[in-house]
Parts: C-alpha cells; structure tokens; sequence
C-alpha cells in the first residue's frame, strides 16, 4: 500500500495572482498577511513576503491550516528561498488606542516597509486595502488562494508565536505558550483570577470587563 503524502500539493492555480501580475508589469510582488487579531493579548504581527518567480514549496498554504511543527519546518525554507521578508508589529497599546483593523494595517504598512526590496504591487489577504501610494489587490482569503500570501501567513504566525512565548516567561499565570493570548477558558478563567495584564487588550470582551 502506498503511504500518504505529509502534504497537499498546492493547486494548480496557487500562483495565479503573482502570475496575472507579472502579466501586468509588475516585477516585485508582494504577499502580505498577519496573525494575532483576534486574541485578548499580545500584539498583531504581520509579514510581507516577496518570492521568486519560480518558487515552490510543497505543503505551503494557509498557517491556520498547518500543525506549529509544520509551520516551523516551513518558516526557514520560505526566508532562505523568498527574495526578501519584512515583519511589522503593533502593540497590544496601539491596537486599544487605534482598534484592531486600524494596528493589523499599520502592522501591514511597517512589514512593507521592512522588506529589503521595494514591491511594486501588493497582494492582501482580506478586503481592506493598506495605506500605501502602490498597487495593490485585496482577495479574499488569500492565504489559501495565493502562494505569497500563503507565505506570509506562515511567517507572521511563526513569528508572534515566538512573541507570545516570550511573554510566557515573563507572564506564565496567564499560560500564553499554550493559547497564544487567545480567549481559551484557561485563558479567560486566568484573566478573571489575576486581572489584565499590560499585555491584554483593555477594549476588548473578555478583558474590560476585569479592568479593575
């Protein structure tokens, strides 16, 4: 009996968009995407990737999508292939102040700006459209559609999670290297013990309601 495969190849149509954009021109397109909207805690990372023409990296889709192991097997091979990455981050601070949409894109705008080379078009996981004076096009979930932003998912996700177990050192009553700041009943029943830590998202259900 033949094994399995540990992947999925990706579909034939995985580089679509990158295609359609090299057709118009464009000769250094970016995938952007981020991880971290929806916990309590901790900060919103965002990752923009630029591949190479001919790229390929079986199993590469959507983070969510990936065990952790997988996506650390993945991470290395997506830097050292890409021709270039940028990491953006917005604090737990930023996103109380300027809400969650508003930090994900300025978390956008700085990986952008982070990248070693300058993109001359943009592919966005989503609907929103970052700040920025270049091209650009928003698809929907684009992290299984697109190879690029396929990447950057995988890398923001790698990346907050280091962030995430970091704070667990510092924090381990709230238990971020389990959940990552996501709101898990351990998590919640944690914050309604102990209270917010400066980590936690004070506007966010689930936290203001322990403000003390």
């Amino acid at each position: 009996m033949t094994p399995l495969p540990l992947f999925d190849a990706p579909p034939p149509t995985f580089l679509e968009f990158e295609e359609q954009a090299r057709q118009r021109g464009f000769q250094s397109v970016a995938g952007i995407d981020e991880a971290g909207r929806g916990p309590l805690a901790g900060p919103v990372v965002a990752a923009a990737v630029i591949l190479p023409e001919y790229f390929s990296l079986p199993g590469l889709t959507d983070s969510k999508k990936l065990s952790e192991r997988r996506r650390q097997i993945l991470y290395p091979e997506i830097c050292q292939q890409a021709r270039a990455v940028g990491i953006g981050v917005a604090s737990t601070r930023e996103i109380d102040r300027l809400n969650i949409l508003q930090a994900t894109l300025l978390a956008m705008t700085r990986a952008i700006g982070r990248l070693a080379q300058d993109p001359d078009h943009l592919l966005i996981d989503g609907i929103t459209a970052v700040p920025l004076n270049l091209s650009q096009q928003c698809i929907k979930q684009g992290d299984s559609r697109s190879l690029s932003i396929a990447a950057a998912s995988v890398v923001a996700k790698v990346i907050r999670d280091r962030i995430m177990l970091r704070y667990h050192r510092q924090l381990p009553a709230y238990g971020f290297a389990t959940h990552k700041g996501y709101g898990t009943l351990q998590h919640r029943a944690a914050i309604a013990e102990i209270g917010p830590s400066a980590l936690h998202r004070k506007t966010f259900a689930g936290v203001k309601e322990h403000l003390r």
